[in-house]
């Protein structure tokens, strides 16, 4: 008599980052955002396609982010170049959205929103509207120098 092991069927890498993704957005966030430093266009498409697979596949997430199922799949082709608009529905269906911070200059820390403000406030004093929006509106305009304008 032969004993059948329980062990489980083995998966593919494919299938293995799919799952961890879907379990963990945090993970799929911190994923994309690896691929976009240091990989190229074509990794970025196959990362996203991954990471689409992983939120309910292309299909789903294309009536998510009310997209063309065929113009999404073409997107996340590697040799795909998805516009910005595109891109941001994309992220938004999956719950993620793009972000800019500073390239790390050995200890300096990226500031968030709320330190960039809080950073604002130190410098300008009491002066600074709590309405970033209002503050910027009332910026003087730049005006170029007499010398500037003759060159």
């Amino acid at each position: 008599m032969t004993r059948k092991s329980k062990t489980p069927a083995p998966r593919s890498h494919e299938d293995a980052t799919v799952e961890s993704l879907r379990r963990d957005p945090a993970f799929a966030a911190e994923y994309l955002n690896g691929v976009l430093a240091d990989g190229d266009k074509r990794e970025l498409m196959v990362a996203l396609r991954r990471v689409a697979e992983a939120f309910g596949g292309i299909s789903k997430l294309a009536g998510k982010a009310k997209l063309n199922a065929t113009t999404l799949y073409r997107t996340l082709s590697p040799k795909g170049n998805p516009e910005l608009k595109s891109m941001n529905s994309m992220l938004k269906a999956m719950g993620l959205r793009l972000a800019v911070e500073p390239i790390h200059n050995g200890s300096r820390r990226a500031r968030t929103p709320q330190t960039a403000k809080q950073l604002l406030m130190e410098r300008s004093g009491p002066a600074v509207p709590r309405d970033m929006t209002s503050y910027l509106r009332k910026a003087p305009k730049v005006v170029p120098r007499r010398d500037d304008r003759l060159r």
